[in-house]
């Protein structure tokens, strides 16, 4: 059905700029819309095709998205497969619109490309914050090819954000090195966090796999009860985008080995939070992370996210 929208809308010319002037921007992922917002600032009108709470790789076009799609004047999206359930729709409506895929930027030698995963990557670049300022780029770079006019001003305010993004970066680095080296150890919902683990220092474990389009097995919930009972895990971590029996589960796993670990907070993986709370924007998300793990395997109380 989605696809059959593309094809009647497809052929229609995008809409012009919005009334007061601005750049029609679509972005599928809320991480991905920050990144427009931060960079076109007034200049850019952008929507999120997924809110918060919402599961990327799940996630399907419905007509309604295509009507946005097609309105468009510059879609960006994740890639490397993230949003896998939208691949046809984003391919057909490329073939007519400017279609770009943010983590394009990043060199594919940088990319983790688990066994498991068979020939793709791990699509969860915005967990390591240099690599999301190379989609940054990319996102600098697409603004200013659909609104050459105002190119100069996506490159004024791309290098004040990605200043902020470097002071990021040192704040996350500085948060890490609170926690002993071998306590640096991150269990969570689905496998999410392995770029986070890779730049931080952090040994990640998750339920699920990179994608969370399969289920969790029992023997995957016992094995994991067994690892987090023999290290003596102070805290393991559930996911706003992921129901929270997954980790509960694992939980009452470990309690019947006779080891009590607590549930150390909610993690923002895959999509960002309401406005209002304290990771609607990619900064405060990536905060909010950092400081919940952190304060969690330090013993502190759990910090509660807000989806």
């Amino acid at each position: 059905m989605a696809l059959f929208a593309v094809a009647l809308a497809a052929c229609a010319r995008p809409e012009a700029q919005t009334e007061d002037g601005r750049l029609r921007v679509v972005a599928t992922t809320g991480m991905v819309a920050d990144l427009a917002m931060q960079i076109g600032g007034e200049r850019v009108a952008v929507t999120s095709l997924m809110g918060p709470g919402v599961d990327p790789h799940l996630y399907k076009a419905s007509e309604g998205d295509v009507r946005r799609l097609t309105r468009a004047q510059l879609i960006l999206y994740n890639g490397l497969h993230l949003e896998a359930k939208m691949g046809d729709v984003l391919e057909e409506i490329g073939t007519r619109r400017r279609v770009v895929a943010v983590t394009d930027a990043i060199p594919r030698e940088r990319l983790r490309a688990p066994p498991e995963f068979e020939v793709a990557y791990d699509p969860h670049v915005w967990l390591d914050v240099s690599l999301w300022s190379l989609a940054a780029e990319r996102v600098r770079d697409a603004l200013g090819e659909a609104d050459a006019a105002h190119a100069a001003e996506y490159r004024a305010r791309a290098d004040a954000y990605l200043a902020r993004l470097r002071e990021l970066d040192a704040y996350v680095r500085r948060q890490a090195a609170r926690v002993p080296p071998a306590q640096r150890v991150l269990v969570t919902a689905h496998d999410a966090f392995g770029y986070f683990g890779r730049a931080y220092g952090f040994e990640v474990r998750g339920l699920q796999g990179l994608s969370t389009a399969s289920e969790a097995g029992t023997a995957d919930v016992q094995a994991l009860a067994e690892f987090i009972a023999a290290r003596r895990l102070p805290a393991i971590f559930v996911e706003t985008s992921i129901p929270r029996r997954t980790v509960e589960a694992v939980r009452a796993a470990v309690r019947a080995r006779g080891f009590a670990v607590a549930i150390g907070g909610e993690l923002y993986s895959d999509a960002l939070g309401s406005a209002g709370s304290d990771a609607a924007s990619y900064e405060g998300m990536v905060r909010h992370n950092i400081d919940t793990i952190v304060g969690a395997l330090l013993g502190q109380a759990p910090r509660e996210a807000r989806p």
